[in-house]
Order: C-alpha cells, then structure tokens, then sequence
C-alpha cells in the first residue's frame, strides 16, 4: 500500500505591492494511503487549491514537506497525477491521442500506447470515441478522456481539483459515480477538493474540512457512504438517510463556523 504524506505544510504569499506575506496555509498534515478516497471541503481562502498544488509537486511549501513512500519529493511526477476542473486537453488531438501522450513522453513505442489509450477509454465508458476530436465530446466525454490520461501512467495517487465543478447537475451526478468506479478499480488512492458538501459525502471514505485565513484541518471524518453507492444502493435513497442529512449538517455548521463567530 502506497502512502501519501504532507508533513507540517505552511505556504505564504507574497502580498501585492507589499513586502509582507500572508499566510495561506498553516501546519497542515495529512496523510493518504492507496485504498483511501479523501475529500477536501472548506470556504474559498481555506487554501484546498494550494494543498492540492503542492501534494502535486506544482507548489513547493513554505515549510513542510511532501512524501511519497517515505521519499521527498522535489516537483510533479508519474505517481501524483491531476485531473482539473478544466479538462486541460490538447485540442489538436484525439480521445486517443490526448491519452496516449503521456505515454509517449516515457517512449513507449506506438502500437502499444495506442492499444493502451484504447484500453483506458473502454474503461472509463468510451467505447469507440478514440477517433474523435475533442470538441466533438461533451463536458463529461472531455472530463473522462482526462481521467483516462490521468491513469495512463500508472499513478499511485490521482489529485482532482474540482473536476466535476463545470459540469450540468445531472452529467455531475452521473460522473461522481464513474469516480467512485474508477477509484475502486484502478486501487488509486484519491484526493478531491470540491466546493459541495453532497459530493464530499457520496465519494470520500475521508472528508478533511479546512478552516480559512489560514488554511488549517479542523476536521478529518471516516464516512461510508460511497461504499453504498459502489454497492449499488440508489444515491437519492442515500441521501434521504437521516445520518446522512446529520453529517451533511455538521459539516455545514464546521465550514461555516467563522462566519458565526464574525457575525456575532
């Protein structure tokens, strides 16, 4: 089992027009193991982007670092890959081509990434769509064709930033299960940040709640919800559950529990 581990992170940013730094996370730790699907919540300024910028290698900490397997990392690499809200694919390229690519930059020969690429998009519910242009696809075809790219390398972990956010109600709804699929086949341990607490509740076996100014956990809380949706137990039935309307509601109370403080 693979493990991923931000130890005491704490990142500042340069302020505009100023010599001083505000801090933008705090003491962070946190610690993700293969068979693990963490979800990252909280109020924008809490700093979910930057903590998934720098368990990606994208951003390098103030303080603390990043390891994978007991082994620093120094930047972006095979075993973290992302998936972004924006899908991020080369226009000029096929399905196909977008998934091969990565495979071509570790010079694997053509015939097998092609075979592959095709592969992945089987997995991942396009079938045949291997020829087609990217804008030939819908916002779902394009954010599965990413996913795809994203396992070509074989990761240990696969970082998502928000990669459902841009999508209509009803794709999203179909999407955060084709998540929990994929999470549950390829064995990637998962870190999610996403701004819905619904979503946070159907896909993580973890939800981390980060409180803003600065960016720090608050909460780290087991759920087995998406064990009932990989299950097969209907999602609209899961979300009339009163333990999950309670959790839904504690999460809520945490996010927002600044705001309280403020407005009092």
């Amino acid at each position: 089992m693979s493990i991923l581990s931000l130890q005491s992170l704490s990142l500042d940013y340069a302020e505009a027009g100023s010599r001083r730094k505000r801090r933008v996370l705090d003491g962070v730790n946190l610690h993700i193991a293969s068979d693990e699907f963490v979800v990252v919540i909280g109020r924008s300024g809490s700093g979910k982007t930057s903590l998934l910028n720098i368990a990606a290698g994208f951003t390098e900490p103030s303080e603390g670092r990043v390891l994978v397997d007991g082994k620093e990392i120094d930047g972006p690499d095979i075993d973290r890959a992302v998936v972004f809200q924006d899908d991020a694919l080369y226009p000029w390229l096929t399905a196909a081509g977008n998934v091969a690519f990565p495979l071509k930059l570790q010079g694997i020969p053509k015939g097998e990434r092609q075979r592959r690429a095709e592969d992945l998009l089987v997995k991942v519910g396009l079938d045949g769509a291997g020829k087609k242009n990217i804008w030939e696809l819908s916002g779902g075809m394009r954010q599965r064709v990413g996913i795809a790219r994203a396992l070509a390398s074989g990761p240990r972990f696969l970082l998502l930033d928000e990669p459902l956010g841009a999508l209509d109600a009803l794709t999203r709804s179909r999407m955060q299960k084709f998540l929990l699929d994929v999470w549950a086949e390829s064995k990637t341990g998962a870190l999610l940040i996403t701004h819905s607490i619904d979503e946070a509740l159907l896909l993580a076996t973890r939800i981390i709640v980060l409180a803003p100014n600065p960016g720090r956990i608050v909460a780290d809380i087991k759920t087995e919800f998406g064990k009932a949706v990989l299950e097969g137990k209907n999602i609209k039935d899961i979300k009339a559950l009163t333990s999950f309307k309670d959790l839904n509601d504690e999460l809520t109370a945490l996010i927002h529990a600044d705001e309280e403080e403020i407005a009092a």
